[in-house]
């Protein structure tokens, strides 16, 4: 093996979460993430925008997410995290929160966020509508329906997320009605929003429980977007092993 190969830019070495994670390509960026609706949201921004990049796993697990290496980048122990070396003014910079890294991958490239001030702000609004809204509500009704939540006796916290959850899918759907897209043209928000839809299917067996035979247009766009080579690749990185 090249001892070149595994060797940390100086400019990495001063991130302590590479002497975890080495950096076998210290040049592009690095992504700290495992798959799950936050984490591709940015390995699929990644793949859409052609940025180069190297996927290190870090699992959903105390050993990692809660590391001091992993807290160097990321105080808060969640994933997804990036460095990019080229940062802003050509210095790396280490970025957290999947909003604020989509965030910063459009602007860096140009891609994604709208072609005018006008378009850019309608798309950051449906990012923040993911944000606010549909990541913790489909979250918290995973939890309450398929994990540990489950078993609660009390009904109430359970429903009140289903009932969230299809006003959310009612909004989502009235506002792709005669749109392909939730902000007019393909954008961060979409990456953003459809990993979740994603996942009421995958994850957390929810469809049925959610009625979402009753939205047709969020149906159509999620299967418009998991049809896109770029997702595909986004959806599997960093693979699960």
């Amino acid at each position: 093996m090249n001892i070149q190969t595994l060797a940390i830019a100086p400019d990495l070495a001063n991130f302590p979460i590479t002497r975890r994670w080495p950096a076998r390509h210290p040049d592009r960026i690095q992504l700290y993430s495992w798959p799950t609706p936050n984490g591709v949201k940015v390995s699929i921004a990644l793949e859409e925008m052609g940025l180069s990049y190297e996927a290190h796993q870090v699992r959903l697990r105390p050993e990692d997410v809660k590391s001091p290496e992993f807290r160097s980048l990321n105080p808060n122990g969640k994933i997804p995290a990036i460095i990019d070396p080229n940062g802003p003014d050509g210095a790396p910079i280490g970025l957290f929160e999947s909003g604020a890294i989509l965030l910063y991958l459009a602007e860096k490239t140009g891609q994604l966020a709208g072609g005018s001030a006008r378009d850019r702000q309608i798309v950051t609004q449906w990012l923040m509508f993911q944000m606010g809204g549909v990541g913790p509500m489909f979250g918290q009704l995973g939890y309450f329906h398929s994990f540990a939540g489950s078993e609660i006796g009390d009904p109430r916290p359970r429903q009140r997320y289903i009932d969230e959850a299809k006003r959310l899918l009612g909004v989502l759907d009235e506002a792709l009605e005669g749109k392909e897209w939730i902000a007019g043209e393909y954008s961060i928000a979409d990456i953003a929003i459809v990993p979740w839809l994603r996942a009421l299917g995958t994850t957390y067996n929810a469809l049925e429980l959610v009625g979402m035979e009753d939205f047709p247009n969020v149906s159509a766009w999620r299967d418009r977007f998991l049809a896109r080579p770029a997702v595909q690749r986004g959806l599997n990185t960093p693979p699960r092993d």
